[in-house]
């Protein structure tokens, strides 16, 4: 049975407190007391020790009862043992876990109080009563201060706990978000070619083997970019992402039509671009029915302006997860993203230049 809470906050020092009792059990030894009085010393130790330790358990309003239990043992004891004044000082140094500081200067006051009574009332030695009062306010003061900061110290570690519970979350909302885009876009590529190589198997037995190898190629690279993603890293430059891009779109026989000005741009930038177009990409060549998409990259003024444009079914479904993690990675760098799907579907990213680029220097 334990007598401390497990990893208290205050180690082993609760038990090296328990050296003030030497006051109360030393003083019928010194007076060579008779065998009744160290009865009742023995007896008053075995009734405060349940009270001591029962307190370290104990915060709030419940703090009240051993407060009082030890109270009680220091009145009882007054009259007959001035080191019974440590109690009051136990009993003060408990005070700070009743609640706020606030709080818990008025039940160290209520102490002295009884104190102060108990002092008029037996008018016991000086020895008694001067160091009950002057150790149980400086002691009770003490006390109250350290159980703020503990209190102060629990919040700080419960708030650090939630913002690395918070911060483990949005990593593996990252990882899903790019997975989601690398494997999809890689996927789709995937079965383009595989059903292609299908169909050519009988008619073209070279082109079917080419497309083959293909397939393998691209199954490598994907398995390193799915590993690049995890480890944070998760391109490998816009360029070669155009290259993917439009080898995917005619592998599906859509023409490519590309625009493209060069623009410097930051890593964080051609980061999102990147993404952005592996999911444009995939949404092309698994939903959109399109003969030709459009591939545009600009710069108008202070920003850059990134258009993906088909011409297939358009319309307004509900944004899927691919399309709501690309429009989170362009916001989080204060861009914006706007889909219209009246003639085909048309995407339009707008990334702040100067926004991006101090980001990547950061």
């Amino acid at each position: 049975m334990r007598v401390l809470p497990k990893r208290h906050e205050q180690g082993w020092l609760p038990y090296a407190w328990l050296i003030y009792l030497l006051m109360f059990m030393l003083y019928p030894w010194v007076e060579q007391a008779g065998a009744r009085t160290w009865v009742l010393t023995v007896l008053g130790v075995a009734a405060f020790l349940p009270l001591y330790f029962w307190g370290y358990w104990l915060n709030g309003p419940r703090m009240l009862y051993p407060i009082a239990g030890i109270t009680a043992i220091g009145c009882a004891f007054a009259p007959i043992n001035p080191g019974a004044s440590v109690f009051f000082v136990y009993a003060a140094c408990f005070t700070g876990e009743t609640g706020e500081p606030k709080v818990a200067v008025r039940y160290l006051l209520a102490i002295l109080g009884i104190l102060g009574a108990v002092t008029w009332w037996l008018q016991p030695y000086p020895a008694f009563w001067i160091p009950a009062l002057v150790f149980s306010a400086l002691m009770g003061g003490v006390d109250i201060h350290q159980a703020q900061r503990r209190r102060a110290d629990r919040k700080l570690r419960l708030a650090q706990e939630e913002i690395e519970h918070l911060a483990k979350l949005a990593e593996r909302e990252r990882i899903g978000r790019d997975l989601h885009d690398l494997l999809g876009h890689t996927l789709s590529l995937i079965i383009l070619k595989s059903e292609l190589a299908s169909k050519l198997a009988e008619k073209n037995p070279e082109r079917a083997l080419a497309e083959i190898r293909d397939v393998e190629r691209i199954s490598r690279e994907a398995l390193a970019e799915v590993r690049q993603a995890v480890k944070g890293y998760r391109s490998s430059g816009l360029d070669r992402e155009f290259q993917h891009a439009e080898e995917t779109l005619r592998t599906a026989g859509v023409s490519v039509d590309r625009v493209l000005t060069p623009v410097s741009m930051s890593p964080a930038q051609e980061n999102v671009l990147v993404l952005a177009l592996r999911e444009a990409v995939t949404n092309v060549v698994r939903h959109a029915h399109a003969s030709s998409c459009r591939l545009q990259l600009e710069r108008i003024g202070s920003s850059l302006q990134f258009v993906i444009a088909d011409d297939g079914c358009g319309g307004a479904a509900p944004e899927g997860s691919g399309l709501s993690g690309m429009r989170q990675r362009v916001e989080a760098l204060g861009g914006t993203l706007d889909r219209d799907g009246a003639q085909g579907t048309r995407l339009t990213i707008r990334l702040p230049l100067a926004n991006v680029q101090s980001i990547g220097a950061a």
